[in-house]
């Protein structure tokens, strides 16, 4: 196996410790997306660019695949060995370079976790807005090749929206310094953004320049109660119809306070099937007013209470409910799959109705909650038996084969946030014309012409739509 002769090289290069063999890569073989463990042959453990490319370039030498790896915390399948070879884990490259008050700009290693970077930047009073749900645990590699969201994404945008330049090697162990770190800049393609949400496939980042932007003064939080989801999201709707843009709009049905209930900071009523939790920001004096105007929204539009945060305590407290949902389902439950979709604002009532349907048919539980500012909803499919039982495998891919089904039907995508990676990629095809598919295999083939790079992610494969 051609692994044989490679591992030796790089322990040579590297150093036994930062090499780690089969026996040792265990926790590397599975992510965040419940799709089984797939240990790789070995792990290299990088902690500069020159080391990155030195592997890139042995394993094309060699025709071993490379799989980049971040934090581990991805969704998808992202980055799980699924056919071999190495996995190149960035975890060790966390230097914050540089952070810059003037030119409100950071250039970090990949291997920064996100919140590190927040409270860093915020200690300087500046912003990085970007906040995954993970972002204690998920790195800025990882969310620049899934393109992070989070909830401030309804007002601030995704990671996207903030890489102003990269630094990748491509396989073979070449490197590209796409981007800039001027505010603005048109020359050439725009290449950074290529490689943004990429999953891995093009190239390996090993830095990243992003943008940043002062800290907003004041924050304001305030939750809303609802008896059912269909008035929670004409809420949604009527708040932006407003001319308001809060920096976040999250919506949980039923299912999903039925399971915070019992863990909440605060009391949430049985009554409450349905709630919308609402964030703004900017200068203080206009924190409570807007807060108020947003809450007189809600009522018109159904909510029977609206809480609003006195202080950072009661902000934390009602935040706290929409952070656990997703480790309270998982609790629960012995098969909690989450799968992220996104429809039209609008349609977001329809397609939580027709995920409970859904669930219905095949005997799972479903529960949906996320983003309701962007129409983009974490659909979790629930299962009180366990994945290894015989036919459960199956009626939770024909429930997630239907979710996606309904979520196309209603002009939405497939994900929102969360990327293809290998859960999503046969339903591409779903969404996506051939001749689209088969230029990205295009793109695919140009940077990496063996296909050893994270192979098998995020385009069909075996066929040719």
């Amino acid at each position: 196996m051609t692994q044989v002769t490679l591992l030796p090289l790089l322990e040579r290069e590297l150093g036994a410790a930062r090499v780690l063999a089969s026996d040792r890569a265990a926790r590397y073989g599975q992510d965040e997306s419940n799709l089984g463990s797939f240990p790789p042959d070995a792990v290299v453990l990088a902690e500069t660019r020159e080391e990155v490319a030195l592997v890139l370039r042995l394993a094309a030498e060699r025709g071993v695949p490379v799989v980049p790896r971040g934090a581990g915390t991805g969704m998808t399948g992202g980055a799980l060995a699924t056919e071999g070879g190495i996995v190149l884990s960035t975890e060790r490259m966390t230097r914050i370079k540089e952070i810059d008050r003037e030119s409100l700009i950071a250039v970090v290693e990949p291997g920064v976790i996100t919140g590190t970077l927040q409270e860093a930047v915020e200690d300087l009073g500046l912003f990085y807005p970007p906040d995954p749900a993970s972002l204690s645990m998920c790195s800025l590699g990882g969310n620049v090749a899934e393109n992070a969201g989070g909830p401030r994404a309804f007002k601030y945008g995704v990671t996207r929206e903030y890489v102003l330049g990269l630094e990748v090697v491509l396989p073979g162990g070449q490197v590209l310094r796409p981007g800039r770190r001027t505010a603005k800049g048109v020359t050439g393609y725009d290449v950074t953004a290529l490689f943004v949400g990429s999953e891995g496939t093009l190239g390996i980042t090993t830095e990243v320049t992003l943008k940043l932007l002062p800290l907003p003064a004041a924050v304001g939080t305030l939750l809303a109660l609802f008896r059912d989801v269909h008035a929670a999201s004409l809420a949604v709707t009527s708040i932006i119809g407003a001319g308001h843009r809060p920096r976040a709009l999250e919506l949980l049905d039923a299912t999903a306070l039925d399971h915070v209930r019992p863990k909440s900071q605060f009391p949430i009523p049985p009554e409450a099937r349905a709630a919308v939790l609402i964030e703004v920001d900017g200068e203080p004096e206009a924190i409570e007013p807007t807060c108020v105007r947003i809450g007189q929204v809600c009522e018109r539009a159904g909510a029977y209470e609206v809480i609003l945060a006195k202080d950072e305590k009661d902000r934390r407290q009602l935040w706290h409910a929409r952070r656990i949902v997703s480790s309270s389902l998982k609790e629960a439950h012995r098969w909690k799959l989450s799968e992220d979709v996104a429809v039209p604002r609008g349609a977001m009532p329809v397609l939580i109705d027709r995920v409970h349907e859904i669930g219905k048919r095949h005997g799972l539980g479903m529960a949906s909650y996320g983003h309701a500012g962007d129409g983009n909803l974490h659909v979790n499919v629930l299962s009180e038996r366990a994945r290894e039982e015989d036919g459960v495998k199956d009626h939770v891919r024909a429930a997630v084969a239907d979710v996606f089904r309904e979520t196309l039907a209603l002009g939405g995508t497939l994900s929102g946030e969360h990327g293809i990676g290998l859960a999503k990629r046969d339903y591409v095809a779903w969404e996506q014309a051939p001749e689209l598919i088969e230029f990205q295999r295009k793109l695919k083939a140009l940077c990496d012409p063996q296909n050893l790079l994270n192979p098998g992610k995020m385009l069909p494969v075996g066929h040719r739509e």
